[in-house]
């Protein structure tokens, strides 16, 4: 099982839409999928039309109790339309593969304070041990740098950064990377790869095409080849809780395929080694 933290330590940067527009290509792919949202906004169970009041326990309560319950028995279904417009009418079927959710809640910001507690880190990571029918896990990390995203990097396989190309952000971003690759050494052996996706990009901005250049040269080749262009109805899209894949309009299809390729420089079906080792 893949379990890739998406995580910045600045935010505005879109964050929860990469993790959403992931969820979105895996669900398109039939990529059997688990979203857990560790944002204590719980911006991704909205987006993916998971309600509050489920008769599930949300994450931030399942993580005070970690040994004694299954993960596997406090997930949702997305509530993610099962067709693309139009396609009942023409008879296409969904894909019937899960994508399904670990609820967001603030009660996960009562593990912000940052600790290097083996305990306190292995949280989450003993929860996941009770899953076993997905192939990937998504975890939408909060914007900082605490012991919520501490805890998901100690969890995970893989770490996704996500940057804007702004002067603040590509800085931070170079931060993060120093700080992730420090907290790997000692804490979190299990990350086999880390990489970090450019957002909001705006192909004619002169800034955005400098600061691009420089990303490539402070990253180097942890720099995904798939940059993520702003996308002006991305927030009608989220409000409706659609997955960008159902959504009307060529913006959207572009989108939704370079989900795709992003998805496809992450993911290693079970069996397939990666040979980035950042």
């Amino acid at each position: 099982m893949q379990i890739i933290s998406i995580s910045s330590l600045k935010g505005g940067v879109g964050k929860t839409s990469v993790t959403l527009g992931l969820a979105s290509a895996a669900r398109a792919q039939g990529i059997p999928t688990l979203v857990v949202d560790m944002d204590p906004h719980a911006d991704a169970t909205t987006g993916l039309g998971v309600k509050q009041g489920q008769h599930t326990d949300d994450i931030g309560t399942l993580l005070e109790r970690p040994r004694r319950i299954s993960l596997a028995d406090h997930v949702t279904p997305s509530g993610w339309p099962d067709l693309a417009p139009g396609a009942a009418e023409a008879g296409i079927p969904g894909n019937g593969k899960a994508l399904d959710v670990v609820r967001g809640s603030s009660r996960t910001s009562l593990y912000e304070r940052p600790t290097t507690r083996p305990r306190e880190l292995r949280r989450l990571a003993t929860l996941l041990e009770s899953v076993t029918r997905y192939a990937l896990v998504l975890i939408d990390c909060p914007p900082a740098l605490n012991g919520v995203t501490r805890m998901a990097w100690a969890a995970s396989t893989d770490v996704l950064l996500v940057a804007e190309p702004s002067l603040f952000s590509v800085a931070g971003t170079e931060r993060t990377l120093r700080a992730l690759d420090l907290f790997r050494s000692e804490y979190a052996q299990g990350v086999r790869t880390t990489g970090v996706v450019a957002n909001r990009v705006r192909p004619a901005s002169t800034e955005h095409q400098f600061r691009l250049g420089e990303m490539e040269r402070m990253y180097g080749d942890r720099l995904l080849p798939v940059a993520i262009p702003e996308q002006s109805n991305w927030q009608q899209v989220q409000g409706a809780a659609w997955p960008i894949h159902a959504w009307p309009g060529e913006t959207a299809a572009q989108s939704a395929l370079l989900f795709e390729e992003l998805l496809a420089a992450l993911h290693r079906p079970q069996g397939r080694r990666s040979q980035r080792r950042h």
